[in-house]
């Protein structure tokens, strides 16, 4: 698998030029075997160092290396993932946040999952009200 398609890859380069903002991760890559996740909002113009939201036991705010995850290998002779269905419209800073309460980022994704199916769930029945009163 390529960990970094060329289309994932010029979003995290753009928005590597703006640092200052508090950006939405792009990309999550995963150990399918257990302990690491990484969620990625910018790259460097090196093409190489990563910075967002990394959990190897506890989430911390930094900068990775493509190059080292690329080169990890796992048993079966796999090695870390990309999430291909990984979508979110929540900032790096409220993914750091949350993972930090809840000890993870997979800890994160279940709670702000849930947080969205609730807020869909309530906006769902709110329209049903509305529409009821009409």
């Amino acid at each position: 698998m390529i960990l970094l398609p060329p289309e994932l890859r010029e979003r995290l380069l753009a928005n590597g030029r703006e640092r200052s903002a508090d950006h939405v991760p792009d990309v999550k890559f995963f150990n399918p075997f257990g302990q690491g996740v990484w969620l990625a909002t910018e790259l460097n113009p090196d093409g190489d160092i990563l910075f967002g939201l990394a959990d190897l036991g506890y989430p911390e705010l930094g900068s990775f290396s493509l190059e080292e995850l690329a080169s990890i290998h796992l048993p079966f002779g796999m090695g870390i993932e990309r999430d291909i269905l990984f979508q979110t419209d929540v900032s790096i800073s409220v993914w750091a946040e949350v993972a930090r309460q809840a000890g993870s980022i997979r800890g994160a994704e279940r709670l702000l999952y849930a947080r969205h199916r609730s807020d869909d769930a309530h906006n769902r029945n709110s329209v049903d009200t509305q529409n009821r009163k009409a």
